[in-house]
């Protein structure tokens, strides 16, 4: 049966594939994202693109007012809109910080809030949230990335407790690396001075460790694989993980101390901190 699905973040990366493939599904798909030109291969395969930056409490109440205008109800609704700051806790400016949260946790509840409502009324309904494998496990400068997804994990369970009376479903999806321009967003939002600074080595380690992975992430695909069953199963997991990377991690999060994947993260991605006089 054909859904009416919106996904946040979709002009690019997972979140265009998520589109592309739903629609040849035979969804209705609507994609929000601020560049709305880049989203016409979405509306050329049959679906809808709304100009929408996910912070704006205006333009997200505008989006989710025009699909129930249009469509009467909104089916999925999956949390995709998100990015990376890294650097040392002590050099992110903490406007950075608080643009990390607005756009990877605030954000994303105030759509799910303005959702919510529909859904409950008609007692069915899906949200689907875009976590990480970062939601689970850390590495070297990626404090502030790291607290949104932790934030998600916790926030995703308790919302799935709240919901189960009114028969909405909250699923979770932890990719692990994935070939999107999400590493170029990264690189770009890098803070922290790396040539002189006491974080330095740290930094270029994070640096060259990225440029190193890049040619083993694993496609968007593997991801939008998950978003089909978490869509089309009658009772969907709680949880979904694929990507680089990702199962390994997790594991090794979940059965080894602190101390120890500490010290794998360092052989990893740190050389020991440079002392500045």
């Amino acid at each position: 049966m054909s859904q009416v699905i919106m996904i946040t973040g979709a002009s690019s990366g997972m979140g265009k594939d998520f589109a592309l493939a739903l629609l040849k599904k035979g969804h209705m798909v609507y994609g929000l994202a601020r560049r709305v030109e880049k989203m016409q291969d979405i509306v050329q395969a049959g679906g809808k693109a709304i100009a929408m930056d996910i912070t704006d409490e205006a333009q997200v109440q505008s989006a989710v007012e025009q699909v129930i205008r249009e469509k009467g109800r909104v089916d999925v609704l999956i949390n995709n809109a998100g990015y990376a700051v890294y650097g040392p806790v002590e050099e992110v400016p903490i406007d950075k910080a608080r643009r990390q949260f607005e756009v990877n946790m605030f954000g994303l509840a105030s759509i799910t809030q303005k959702v919510l409502p529909h859904m409950r009324e008609r007692g069915s309904g899906r949200i689907i949230n875009i976590s990480s494998m970062g939601g689970k496990v850390y590495t070297p400068m990626g404090a502030w990335y790291h607290a949104t997804k932790h934030a998600l994990e916790g926030w995703s369970d308790c919302l799935r407790v709240e919901l189960m009376p009114f028969g909405i479903d909250v699923v979770i999806i932890e990719p692990g690396g994935i070939a999107t321009e999400f590493t170029d967003v990264f690189q770009a939002n890098l803070q922290g001075d790396s040539e002189n600074g006491p974080y330095a080595s740290g930094l270029q380690s994070i640096i060259q460790s990225t440029k190193q992975m890049a040619s083993q992430l694993s496609p968007p695909s593997v991801i939008t694989k998950l978003i089909l069953r978490a869509v089309h199963s009658k009772r969907p997991k709680t949880r979904y993980v694929a990507g680089a990377y990702a199962k390994p991690l997790i594991f090794m999060r979940k059965y080894l101390s602190d101390r120890m994947f500490d010290r794998i993260l360092n052989s990893q991605f740190q050389k020991p901190p440079k002392q500045l006089p």
